[in-house]
């Protein structure tokens, strides 16, 4: 019996695939728990529906993060904090606080875990950090760290 799974199942299918199972197996446990459903013509014009709703709104996702990623570039967050000599800072500047600088300043909202911050920051001056936005998209924020008074 060919059946669409609509959820994923251990050892049988993924969400979204059409296979081929045996006829006990689809009755009395894919079907009966919700796991699946039969493929019908019906059924099979909906998947295909859902699959270009999908697409077209991962499409546009990549869209909206290309255009945050200009805008990202295109900003410097400031940043102050105590520091000693040399511009060695007493603690450090992490991405949370990177996060939070563009959410009060910018109103831009950004996961701090998206920014990716491989040691904190902890001199004074520019640096330039890396958010992933999305899989294919990267942008870089220019942070500047001043001295606190």
């Amino acid at each position: 019996m060919k059946v669409i799974f609509l959820k994923d199942v251990k050892g049988k299918g993924k969400k979204g695939e059409v296979k081929n199972v045996a006829d006990g197996y689809a009755h009395n446990f894919l079907l009966k728990n919700g796991y699946a459903v039969e493929a019908t013509g019906g059924n099979v014009k909906v998947l295909d529906a859902q699959k270009k709703k999908e697409q077209k709104e991962a499409a546009q996702e990549l869209e909206n993060c290309k255009e945050l990623k200009n805008t990202l570039e295109s900003l410097t967050v400031e940043l102050k904090a105590k520091s000693g000599e040399g511009g060695r800072l007493f603690g450090s500047i992490t991405s949370k606080q990177i996060a939070e600088e563009l959410k009060k300043k910018h109103n831009i909202k950004i996961d701090k875990r998206k920014i990716e911050l491989d040691d904190a920051i902890r001199a004074l001056g520019y640096t330039n950090v890396p958010v992933k936005l999305h899989p294919e998209v990267t942008a870089t924020v220019k942070v500047h760290v001043t001295e606190q008074n």
